[in-house]
């Protein structure tokens, strides 16, 4: 990337061409969409493809104050938000590769070069992806309620030093049975989400796993156990989903969270790499 000086292009996506050579590269779904800092998109045209592009401040988005701007949650989410937002937009014309966020280029012209260098690789990226969707499932366990604090007292009568040491060992082995109820629950559960996945998995046409995310990203207490995408053909959609619905009620022994459909997000494996 060049120097943090002067106005950069920022990549949301690749596609086929959306527009005749010579019509216009700026479809009416693109018309007063907002990008990433507040830009218009515009398509351009590079090795035969249509990038999907804005232009940015290279102050705020070149390589060095993008290293300190992703530290900034609230920025983060702001420039996910509007990338995301332009990617959904420009599925609405077809077939397309998301970017990963913070593609930047210090130029049109690097960007199409980069582009040309990996033709092949979008071509094929894009026909694998041609017509299909993403769809994702999360599995968390299900935690029974905690149960309540034990009395204080114990049983009528067990007072003085005999009765507390029988209490406090009828509460050691309560807590015991607890911790081995929990362990052989989430054993379960895992069991349960390797086999909604691997169900759900008929369905695809490719499938992909991601890190289970912490409870600090996903805000519920509950532990997530998968966390997958599945790339379907239109036609499987509905099956998919009734199945999704199907399996939750087979394995209550984990809650189910069913997403989509998102443009590939997981499956878009020829990412360009700004500079």
């Amino acid at each position: 990337m060049a120097a943090d000086e002067g106005r950069g292009v920022w990549l949301y996506a690749v596609a086929d061409r959306i527009a005749a050579p010579g019509v216009g590269l700026i479809p009416q779904v693109f018309r007063g969409l907002a990008g990433v800092g507040g830009e218009p998109v515009r398509g351009v045209e590079a090795a035969g493809l249509t990038a999907v592009v804005g232009g940015v401040d290279l102050a705020e988005f070149g390589e060095a104050a993008l290293r300190r701007n992703l530290e900034d949650p609230a920025w983060l989410e702001e420039t996910a938000r509007a990338h995301h937002r332009v990617i959904d937009a420009a599925a609405a014309l077809g077939s397309l590769l998301p970017a990963r966020l913070a593609t930047v280029y210090s130029s049109e012209a690097s960007m199409a070069a980069a582009l040309a260098r990996r033709r092949e690789d979008f071509r094929a990226a894009l026909e694998r992806v041609r017509a299909r969707r993403e769809w994702g499932v999360k599995a968390y366990v299900a935690l029974p309620a905690e149960p309540g604090p034990a009395g204080a007292s114990g049983p009528a009568g067990a007072s003085g030093p005999a009765g507390a040491a029988r209490s406090g060992a009828a509460y050691l082995r309560r807590r015991r049975d607890q911790l081995s109820a929990r362990r052989e629950l989430r054993h379960g559960a895992i069991a349960s989400a390797q086999a909604v996945h691997s169900r759900l998995s008929r369905y695809a046409v490719e499938t992909r796993l991601h890190p289970p995310q912490s409870a600090q990203l996903t805000g519920k207490r509950a532990q997530m156990l998968l966390n997958a995408a599945y790339l379907l053909d239109g036609s499987r959609e509905g099956d998919f989903a009734s199945t999704v619905a199907t399996l939750a009620t087979e394995h209550p022994g984990i809650r189910l969270e069913l997403t989509g459909p998102w443009p590939p997000y997981s499956f878009a494996a020829a990412e360009a790499e700004g500079q």
